[in-house]
């Protein structure tokens, strides 16, 4: 395992303090994320890698041939490299608590990496997740706790494959709950305030 399978910003805040991974969308970079990050997990240690896909230019996490049409081969690929490197980053860490927020392609590689290996992580909060297959879940039960936000009306991330997704989570026996807006694709107020809510009983051991 190493550390250093991705560009990444790193902010350590030392053994036993949780430690937040950011999964950045698509045309981010590893800072998108990070005023977001410290504001919603204050005192946590940031993790942020930069997708390793270039799509015309713009940075992704694992290719695509069409808009929701995923090379699933690359997917697995992605998913065992960045699961390779938040492992090797939880090592070195030792975090009280594991966590990850993504947004958009990001959301979509901190999900794949979550149902490959589903104990990994203590929380994850998936903005505006596109999952368009059915999880193939890794071995043991589901420990992390879900929070998916998503628009009733974005283009992009149709609501019921939201909604499918978060089936599949609470088939899997994993905690979820989903927070809406009326809007599209784009991050809401009301969205930030559930994240900060959810992972707040997480942050156990920082000062705030």
């Amino acid at each position: 395992m190493t550390t250093d399978h991705y560009v990444h910003h790193l902010a350590s805040a030392g053994p036993g303090k949780p430690l937040l991974f950011l999964f950045h969308g698509t045309g981010g970079d590893e800072r998108q994320l990070l005023q977001l990050g410290a504001e919603l997990a204050p005192g946590a240690g940031i993790v942020s890698p930069r997708g390793d896909v270039s799509e015309q230019g713009a940075a992704r996490f694992f290719r695509r041939t069409g808009e929701g049409v995923y090379d699933m081969d690359d997917l697995a690929r992605a998913s065992d490299r960045m699961r390779e490197f938040i492992a090797a980053h939880v090592q070195r860490e030792k975090p009280s608590a594991v966590l990850g927020l993504g947004y958009s392609n990001g959301a979509n590689i901190l999900a794949s990496v979550t149902f490959a290996a589903p104990q990994l992580f203590d929380a994850a909060v998936l903005m505006h997740p596109l999952i368009p297959f059915a999880p193939r879940w890794g071995e043991g039960t589901a420990t992390t706790r879900f929070l998916l936000t998503a628009g009733r009306t974005d283009p992009i991330c149709p609501a019921h494959l939201t909604t499918r997704l978060g089936d599949y989570l609470t088939e899997a026996g994993a905690e979820t709950e989903i927070e809406w807006h009326e809007g599209g694709h784009e991050i809401r107020p009301n969205e930030t305030v559930a994240a900060g809510r959810f992972l707040h009983s997480f942050l156990k051991g920082v000062e705030q």
